[in-house]
């Protein structure tokens, strides 16, 4: 299988990265978004054709499908123009920075009968599965509160690698995604009651660099959400799940119960959301993270962006 990969940045490496154990399948194109680097990086990876052209590079002979590590302001649009062209797509979180858009994509996935994959990753990570298990299974039959939290160091405008962006990242619509997502799909309630509060915008990025999130679920779980973007110190990501039979702590890809034991996991540690694409496609079936599927995570987070602004 042909595949064209867009873009050429932090995301774009862990997908090249993906792609090369998966049989049978070669990256032949790379869109890119700036000239140099995709040059460099289409050198590196030995992709044959690039362009900074992505109709051009949807076009090169044999091209099924398109990955979009691009940045997030534009995810809706290109997966619509490569749907239109008739490519499966697979694209990075989030699938859009509105709802108006992200209906307008999974509108355009249902017409073309494509598959049409946006990649949560935190439910291909063996910690988030072995916890939904638990809970689907009612090992932790009653959970009483979930709290995540999310820190960066992001006062300038640079990627995981310390690398400038083109773009400014969005710590509702992308981070607090990961979240969002991650508590519907544990407690299957894709209507939980939700509200948020943001801290004053950047000078110069012009985004809130803090935000709670407080959700509560149908069967009463609440969840606690603290993201930020001014954290001296690594990025983290921790969640601490406090049930009726136990507590858990998952942190830095492990899960630990509440005396700090580590709780065996099942299966890969990361399961590859690219290979879950592939074998989609091949199979000829909705992936787990389908756009359709992760459309009421992106109600939600319309629902907490509109509480935000509705505080001024």
């Amino acid at each position: 299988m042909k595949i064209c990969l867009a873009g050429e940045g932090a995301m774009g490496t862990n997908h090249m990265q993906a792609m090369r154990g998966i049989e049978g399948v070669e990256v032949v194109t790379l869109a890119g978004g700036i000239e140099e680097d995709a040059a460099a990086f289409a050198k590196q990876w030995e992709i044959s054709h690039c362009s900074l052209s992505l109709e051009e590079c949807l076009n090169q002979p044999g091209v099924e499908a398109v990955i979009l590590a691009t940045p997030s302001q534009v995810h809706a649009t290109q997966a619509i123009q490569a749907l239109r062209m008739g490519k499966h797509v697979l694209v990075e979180i989030p699938m859009a920075l509105n709802l108006e858009d992200s209906e307008r994509l999974v509108a355009e996935a249902e017409k073309s009968g494509l598959v049409c994959m946006v990649n949560h990753s935190f439910r291909y990570s063996a910690p988030f599965r072995e916890v939904y298990r638990r809970v689907q299974q009612e090992e932790m039959l009653h959970l009483h509160h979930v709290i995540a939290q999310t820190y960066f160091f992001r006062r300038t405008n640079v990627n995981m690698y310390g690398k400038p962006r083109t773009w400014t990242d969005n710590l509702l619509w992308h981070h607090a995604c990961h979240m969002v997502d991650f508590v519907s799909w544990l407690l299957d309630d894709p209507d939980l009651d939700v509200r948020g509060q943001a801290g004053p915008g950047h000078p110069r990025l012009g985004i809130p660099m803090d935000l709670t999130v407080g959700m509560r679920s149908k069967d009463g779980t609440l969840v606690s959400g603290v993201l930020s973007f001014n954290n001296h110190g690594p990025t983290t990501v921790t969640y601490r799940l406090i049930g009726e039979e136990d507590t858990l702590i998952l942190e830095r890809g492990a899960l630990t119960d509440k005396d700090g034991n580590p709780v065996p996991l099942e299966g890969e540690p990361y399961e590859s959301p690219a290979k879950e694409f592939i074998d989609a496609i091949r199979e000829g079936r909705e992936p787990l993270t389908s756009v359709q599927t992760c459309l009421p995570t992106m109600r939600l987070l319309d629902k907490i962006q509109r509480s935000i602004d509705d505080k001024g």
